[in-house]
């Protein structure tokens, strides 16, 4: 849903304001693997992640530094040689171009923001 609002000063563009409601992270089902791109700049993007328990996602890197953040479940996320137990709420930062790859220990959804 998308709504724009207007100042009141005239009819520019720039005095609009556009604001935009979805549920697309609730609607995200756990089917395996599941990956939904939220936002795409050319300074942003944000994404949402979905794992059913026991899914993996596999070994890969990220183009830029990553924020990690835990929506729901409980993940463990794997990076050199280490590994991290995520739950609900936990936030996580990992650099650029590193190989690293996720498991969900239950239902588990998270944003990858960078």
């Amino acid at each position: 849903m998308t709504f724009q609002e207007s100042s009141g000063m005239g009819s520019s563009t720039k005095n609009q304001l556009m604001y935009e409601l979805n549920n697309i992270i609730a609607s995200l089902a756990f089917n395996g693997l599941q990956v939904k791109q939220l936002i795409k700049t050319s300074f942003l993007e944000i994404l949402c992640i979905s794992l059913e328990n026991g899914a993996i996602f596999p070994e890969h890197t990220s183009p830029r530094d990553a924020e990690l953040i835990v929506l729901e479940g409980e993940i463990t996320f794997f990076i050199n040689e280490q590994q991290f137990d995520l739950h609900k709420y936990q936030h996580f930062r990992f650099p650029k171009e590193v190989r690293h790859w996720v498991q969900a220990t239950e239902n588990s959804k998270f944003l990858i923001i960078r």
